[in-house]
């Protein structure tokens, strides 16, 4: 049993590292071990390490590790399209070679070795596709065009010009200071594509607009898309219907029940099923686990991005209007405290007034409590609506422009 444990231990330590990493800064896990460890693998760690590099090699030594910082995160580079290939094709080898001996079986068909093959090299296909492709290049050319598209709203946007570019700034749009260009409908940096931005519905050719609606339903986020859940939780059957013909065909349950006289039930059986198959089948086992806990993850990248499809609202837009209500909260909640206690002045000035009974006075309601702010999106239209911009964003610019130009 201790290679079992081993890998069992393995398992639930690369699940906790996984979801630490990539999931360590949502709300749910705030206060958390989890948050620490995501603090510790993404800050703390290259920290120390900093610290250690400076302290052994130097002032020198601590520059050079600074410059390879500002290459990997801070410019436009091909090291995460890299990794994304190395992940897709690694995984794709070790299923090949551990089951694909095993196809065809007693539940999976021959054809699966060729529909596997398939899913990946379109999955690669759209990725390469996508990350040579242009996010919408806001330029002195074009900005008449993106100007029309969305109107501002005055309260997370307003007519300005991007200090940079030295052009008027369309609604929605953002200067990211990685690819230092402007990006029309600005989601978020993503450096898993090589143009480095989300691409959803930003682009200008209608040809490529067509590409990026099928595209972007399949890959909401990039590399944590809707398509590789499907993907990993393809995987994931697969793999367990091959172990599962395996246990069928080996006769495994008969050979434990009638030579070894273990009770023909699930609790008796599963212990002994798991443990043969963690001793035959354990590259299986740890890549099947490993497809879930994945597709786990990109089923909670899917539905958080597909809310945001849903409201039209993009990531940038989320972290704007946080804060302002944060900000529009905190102003209300002032006013209410200066009238709540200019109104305890005038009380203490005027008649006297019945005593108040202390457990009354404990359990009034506070003016804070009161404070309501409201998010004014003009840009979610409601549900049918968003739903038609997602489906086609350029017949949607052009009825903006038209209402624009007869209001005009």
């Amino acid at each position: 049993m201790g290679v079992e444990w081993v890998l069992v231990c393995h398992g639930l330590v690369t699940a906790l590292v996984v979801v630490s990493f990539l999931c360590g800064r949502w709300p749910i896990f705030e206060g958390t071990f989890i948050q620490r460890i995501h603090y510790f693998l993404t800050f703390g760690f290259y920290d120390y390490f900093l610290r250690f590099v400076g302290a052994v090699f130097g002032a020198k030594g601590a520059d050079a590790v600074l410059s390879v910082e500002n290459f990997c995160c801070d410019r436009p580079n091909p090291l995460l399209q890299i990794i994304y290939l190395a992940i897709i094709g690694s995984t794709y080898y070790f299923v090949v070679k551990s089951c694909f001996a095993y196809i065809p079986g007693y539940y999976l068909g021959d054809f699966h070795r060729y529909t596997s093959f398939l899913a990946v090299a379109v999955g690669i296909l759209l990725f390469l596709l996508t990350s040579f492709s242009d996010p919408g290049t806001v330029k002195a050319q074009n900005v008449s065009h993106y100007l029309s598209a969305y109107p501002y709203d005055n309260i997370i946007y307003e007519e300005k010009e991007c200090s940079t570019c030295k052009i008027l700034k369309p609604a929605r749009s953002k200067h990211c200071s990685i690819c230092d260009r402007c990006v029309a409908r600005f989601d978020h940096h993503c450096g898993w594509m090589v143009s480095i931005l989300k691409k959803i519905f930003v682009c200008v050719d209608p040809c490529n607009m067509i590409f990026f609606n099928f595209y972007s339903i399949r890959v909401l986020d990039s590399f944590m898309s809707c398509r590789h859940f499907l993907l990993c939780m393809y995987g994931t059957v697969a793999i367990g219907l091959v172990l599962a013909g395996r246990l069928k065909e080996l006769k495994v349950v008969y050979i434990l029940t009638v030579y070894y006289g273990v009770e023909n039930s699930f609790l008796d059986l599963a212990p002994h099923v798991v443990q043969w198959l963690l001793g035959s089948y354990n590259t299986q086992i740890l890549l099947m686990v490993f497809l879930a806990i994945v597709a786990m993850l990109l089923a909670g990248f899917f539905g958080y991005h597909a809310k945001l499809c849903l409201s039209n609202t993009t990531t940038n837009e989320t972290y704007k209007w946080q804060d302002y209500m944060d900000w529009q909260r905190k102003l209300k909640e002032a006013q209410a405290s200066a009238e709540a206690l200019k109104q305890s002045i005038n009380g203490m000035t005027s008649e006297k007034r019945p005593v108040v009974s202390k457990w009354r006075s404990f359990f009034r309601r506070s003016p804070l409590e009161d404070v309501v702010v409201v998010k004014n999106n003009i840009y979610d239209k409601g549900f049918i609506n968003n739903i038609w911009e997602v489906i086609s964003p350029l017949s949607t610019r052009r009825t903006l422009t038209q209402t624009k130009l007869k209001s005009s």
